[in-house]
């Protein structure tokens, strides 16, 4: 879409009626993200035969948004502002730094002769809750580093789920409401000139959904929402043959293959993040020296360099509030100050990686193939050529019965904890509003889609999206578990 079709779309804003704009122009939205022209390709300053290898970062930030203060809902950021005393409130402050500090912090170190690179993912919730709270001192400094071009080769904003819900646990015909809600959102703050550059996708918790059915859905509607890639975390993935990645395959794209029950195969192509303790390796720029130690490899026909791929909470935890500054700014001044900032060892952003590699002529095809976790146990006993759903229902069921470590729960970044087991209190609810929101509306969408710019469909979707938010099934039973309760609440009078 050229810019001149952009500037004559609507302007979307931020709120309808106190609520996030999350629904409404999902044709006009369409038509800016469904394209496969080049983002980074016309304003990158690397050239692809200088590099030997690269290092890409990425930030996570997310707080969910809570029934708290009233008959509303609000930031937990808020809640922490207005409760200092409770827990480990009292880094309200110190978060709220941490989600503005990168549009500090990218320009300085442009300034300062450096070539930095960073991905940024902040959930629907986070930037509604940012907006709530009037702290256009962040959203100020994220749309600096998004909006102006100055910036733009340097800052990659990657999608997500826009109430931070997990995929696997989340029903089905979910999963394209949060894609759409948020890229909504990010175009209602940032412009439909950046939701036109965001082309990968950064799933809630690392959470790759591995039941055949749900991934095919989950790739089906990232590709329809025009996403070209997706990040997955290594231990979740597993080669064709059911053994685990190549070490050298963890730093190339691979294809991701899913096949649902039916035999039917969708793909997408997958960088991988590394495991290790998160916020520690990226606070410390550890993908940097990681890096030193990677070189060039064949991909298809092409000689390309490894990347190494990390992301991390960008607020969460001492080494991301205190080292992580320091680290950086350490690292770029190394780099810069070893003649390196554009050939060898150099920070790069997913999107821009790719495209430098295909237009070199890697092909996606050649990629390396992957596939869920658990998967190849599926189709061990299931002849993809002529798979049916109760065929491999009758295969799920069976290995469950007779492998203790086979689950169809996913995978995630934090692999000891189960979003499902202990939650049932919490996902029945989820799953009944869900039902009954589809009941009501899919037959009304379907006869006018403009039905999704009513102010009733806007509010029963808005609760539907935050009753699957990934915090209410984390801390455990008690106070989360209760938000959930209440939101569940008033999202069936709103679905009424």
């Amino acid at each position: 879409m050229t810019a001149t079709a952009i500037s004559n779309l609507p302007v979307l804003a931020a709120s309808r009626s106190g609520l996030p704009n999350i629904c409404g122009w999902e044709a006009e939205i369409k038509s800016v993200t469904n394209h496969s022209e080049p983002v980074f390709l016309p304003t990158t300053n690397l050239r692809l035969e200088n590099l030997t290898s690269g290092f890409a970062c990425a930030l996570h930030m997310h707080q969910p948004t809570i029934p708290a203060g009233g008959n509303g809902v609000i930031s937990n950021l808020q809640y922490m502002f207005e409760h200092p005393h409770d827990g480990d409130n009292h880094n309200a402050g110190v978060f709220a730094w941490c989600y503005g500090r990168m549009g500090e912090f990218i320009p300085q170190l442009i300034a300062e002769g450096c070539n930095p690179r960073i991905m940024l993912d902040y959930s629907g919730n986070l930037l509604w809750g940012l907006q709530q709270m009037g702290r256009e001192d962040i959203l100020n400094n994220l749309k600096q580093i998004t909006c102006n071009r100055q910036y733009q080769p340097y800052v990659e904003w990657l999608g997500t789920m826009w109430s931070h819900a997990v995929v696997p646990s989340t029903p089905i015909p979910d999963l394209k409401l949060h894609i759409q809600a948020w890229q909504h959102y990010f175009a209602a703050i940032f412009g439909y000139d950046a939701l036109r550059r965001v082309k990968g996708f950064s799933p809630p918790e690392m959470h790759l959904p591995n039941h055949p059915d749900t991934l095919f859905e989950y790739i089906k509607a990232l590709k329809e929402c025009g996403y070209r890639w997706l990040l997955v975390q290594e231990h979740s993935v597993e080669r064709l043959d059911g053994t685990g990645l190549h070490h050298d395959q963890k730093y190339i794209p691979n294809r991701l293959v899913a096949r649902n029950s039916h035999g039917e195969t969708i793909s997408i192509t997958a960088l991988i993040k590394t495991q290790g303790s998160d916020t520690k390796l990226v606070a410390q720029m550890q993908p940097y020296f990681e890096a030193k130690g990677r070189g060039k490899q064949q991909v298809g026909n092409v000689t390309v360099p490894s990347l190494v791929t990390q992301i991390a909470d960008g607020e969460n935890g001492g080494v991301m509030m205190n080292e992580y500054p320091r680290d950086l700014f350490r690292v770029y001044h190394e780099i810069r100050d070893a003649g390196n900032n554009d050939a060898g060892i150099v920070a790069l952003n997913g999107t821009e990686y790719l495209e430098l590699i295909e237009a070199a002529g890697a092909n996606p095809d050649d990629y390396p193939a992957c596939q869920a976790a658990n998967q190849h146990k599926i189709w061990q006993q299931v002849d993809p050529d002529s798979a049916t759903p109760e065929a491999v229902e009758h295969a799920i069921a069976q290995l469950k019965a007779t492998d203790d470590r086979f689950h169809m729960d996913g995978a995630s970044w934090t692999n000891d904890l189960s979003w499902v087991k202990g939650y049932e209190n919490v996902l029945a609810p989820m799953n009944q509003l869900s039902a009954a929101f589809h009941a009501k509306y899919d037959p009304l969408v379907q006869q006018d889609p403009t039905v999704t710019q009513l102010p009733d469909y806007l509010e029963a979707l808005l609760y539907n999206l935050l009753l699957e938010t990934s915090c209410f099934r984390y801390w455990g039973q008690g106070m989360w578990t209760d938000f959930a309760r209440e939101l569940y609440r008033r999202g069936e009078i709103a679905v009424r």
